[in-house]
């Protein structure tokens, strides 16, 4: 080889390395590719689980209305039941299986392992019949997978078997015990009896405790799964039925929540039908209603998580509630064994009982959460001096009765300072009107209110006193009117005619629709509602009366009386106990104005008035400042005469 070709065979290779140096990626491209590749794989899976809830959202409703089963609609994607690995255990006979604790009584179905219906032991429906949280007829659960042939498969198609056959369908359990149950389905063409390859459900039930234990075992899967899944699939969807006695009150008081793993709690909208993706994890999912809640929790997380709510017109003769859905992303690995340790919590929205478990789970409860002051009102106020006076086992009226009373002993130094404000404004009245008379045109509206003001000032009066101490109040208003609604201690507690405190009150009903009527304000007389409207209307004509500044706007004495009657609609279909905690908030305040009167001496309150008028009052700089202002309007108005 001469030396010529030796050169160029040198220059060659030195320019195919270089090449390949210069086009290898750096760390960074790498790392960006890699994020690209997942990010497309991640669009891919989710756009998959979307469809797959649209899917069952659509069969799920569907099938409620046409009452039928919509696990039996769920075939295996794209094949026939015969063309998978898990065919062979698709054929059984569907079987039942029980498992019974203190508190709850689950049956567990063999087609699809899953939690066929949950009753709720200590609790009934408004009408008398055991409390079912939901049933496998209305719902679908199940976990949703790529066989090896590349077809999807779902859990909620298989037939499982016990893993221990003890010839027992029932299972009970009491206290502090607690019991496992294991079901499992093979692939096909296995000896289930030596079988290493298998889908398991473990379920643990503790007889003191509404958390059930679910631990799903992937096993020996590798050949049944596709060798490219990364990702695990969970179906959820159910309807929901009716428990409480107001089907509507309980519509716009259900809906789906969910906390993501910063422990931040979220909800759909409850009064429209509403589907989010959620691409953060999340930690619970839970299916809410007015007073019990079945929650779907991860021991570590859900990868991603998308949800729906469907509602029904509350005129269904069906009982339906809405229909909830979710679906969930867990990561998936063929390379060994997967297992998922997942928790149920199947119960009451009772603030101690969820707060016991230390997942924010009690925040599903409407205790005014959005607003810090509300719910410190409802937390370290309300509900432990409510629990505390639940304590002695009184009638929950009387609990009210005297929580109320608590709560105006509290008040009462808001309450005198209120009344003393109006008595300053009342004796001041006379002169007001006389300063109005005096300056009776809109061009002298600066004028008025600078005599006005220097009338105040001079008395030693402050018009916003009055208004100061009920914006304190506001907020214990308002905290109130979320604790009572939401209170499950109420729930089917009777006093006088009222038979369920959580709910409406009625002395008289009718079928008929009324237009308008029946609409706004429903097909039933609400005798507490009623008598809050009338104590309301009486305190509003006390108010009015103990003012001395009505005349300055003279629409809103109007307005004021307008506002229960406008209330009324609404309080109508409300809480009894909310409308009955109003009524004794009325009439207290009533018998502390009698007692204020009593004892303040307002001819005494109305001689230190005038003695303030001879003192020498030093001008504030709102003052100077109003009275600046005024003088360049006189200029200004003076320079336009010319």
């Amino acid at each position: 080889m001469s030396k010529n070709n030796i050169i160029g065979l040198v220059i060659i290779v030195g320019l195919l390395i270089g090449y390949s140096l210069w086009m290898t990626p750096s760390k960074e491209e790498m790392a960006a590719a890699k994020r690209k590749a997942d990010s497309i794989s991640y669009v891919q899976r989710t756009d998959s689980l979307q469809t797959a809830m649209a899917e069952m959202v659509k069969k799920a409703v569907a099938d409620s209305v046409a009452k039928t089963s919509p696990v039996a609609s769920l075939p295996v994607t794209g094949a026939d039941s015969t063309s998978n690995g898990f065919a062979s255990v698709a054929v059984k006979e569907e079987k039942f299986y029980t498992l019974e604790s203190d508190l709850l009584k689950l049956k567990i179905s063999s087609k699809g392992g899953r939690i066929w219906s949950v009753q709720l032991k200590d609790y009934q429906t408004f009408d008398t019949l055991p409390l079912v949280l939901y049933k496998g007829d209305s719902s679908v659960f199940g976990f949703e997978f790529s066989t090896e042939d590349l077809r999807t498969l779902n859990t909620a198609n298989l037939m499982f078997v016990p893993v221990t056959p003890s010839g027992k369908d029932s299972l009970r359990v009491s206290g502090k015990d607690s019991i496992q149950f294991a079901l499992r389905v093979y692939p096909g063409k296995t000896d289930t009896a030596n079988s290493k390859s298998y889908i398991e459900y473990v379920y643990t039930l503790k007889g003191n405790n509404y958390m059930v234990g679910y631990k799903v075992n992937f096993v020996g899967m590798k050949g049944y799964i596709a060798q490219n899944t990364r990702d695990m699939s969970l179906l959820w969807s159910t309807t929901l039925l009716q428990q409480e006695k107001s089907l509507k009150t309980e519509q716009t008081q259900s809906t789906i929540h969910y906390m993501d793993l910063a422990g931040e709690v979220d909800y759909l909208s409850e009064t429209k039908d509403e589907k989010e993706r959620i691409s953060t994890p999340v930690k619970w999912v839970s299916f809410k209603q007015q007073f019990f809640s079945a929650t779907l929790i991860a021991s570590d997380k859900f990868e991603s998580t998308d949800i729906e709510t469907v509602g029904y017109s509350d005129q269904n003769t069906d009982r339906k509630v809405k229909t909830m859905s979710s679906a969930f992303i867990l990561p998936y690995s063929l390379e060994t064994d997967q297992s998922y340790d997942l928790k149920w919590y199947f119960g009451p929205n009772k603030y101690k009982v969820l707060r016991q478990y230390k997942m924010n789970l009690e925040r599903q409860i409407p205790l005014g959460w959005s607003f810090f002051l509300m719910q410190w009102i409802n937390r370290f106020a309300v509900i432990p001096v409510f629990n505390w006076l639940e304590s002695f086992d009184m009638n929950y009226g009387i609990i009210i009765l005297i929580l109320t009373i608590l709560l105006k002993i509290v008040l009462f130094p808001i309450a005198w300072k209120t009344y003393i404000s109006s008595a300053k404004m009342r004796i001041l009245k006379p002169e007001i009107e006389e300063i109005g008379l005096k300056f009776p045109k809109k061009d002298d509206a600066m004028k008025k209110q600078q005599a006005t003001m220097a009338l105040y000032k001079k008395a030693g009066v402050n018009p916003m006193a009055g208004c100061v101490p009920m914006l304190l109040q506001f907020p214990i208003l308002i905290a109130l009117f979320r604790f009572f609604p939401a209170s499950f201690e109420l729930r089917q507690q009777s006093f006088l005619w009222a038979t369920d405190l959580s709910s409406y009150d009625s002395i008289y009903s009718w079928t008929a629709q009324i237009p308008l009527l029946s609409t706004f304000y429903g097909n039933h007389i609400s005798l507490f509602t009623l008598l809050m409207t009338v104590s309301t209307i009486m305190y509003t004509k006390m108010n009015n009366d103990m003012m001395g500044s009505t005349q300055q706007m003279p629409g809103m004495k109007t307005m004021m009386y307008l506002m229960p009657i406008m209330f009324l609609g609404f309080f109508n279909n409300y809480s009894a106990g909310l409308s009955y905690y109003y009524m004794l908030a009325n009439l207290f305040t009533f018998g502390q104005m009698f007692l204020i009167r009593r004892f303040v001496n307002e001819d005494k309150l109305h001689k230190r008035i005038q003695e303030n008028k001879t003192k020498v009052v030093k001008k504030s700089s709102f003052q100077k400042k109003l009275e600046e202002m005024t003088k360049q309007q006189q200029q200004k108005a003076v320079v336009k005469r010319k």
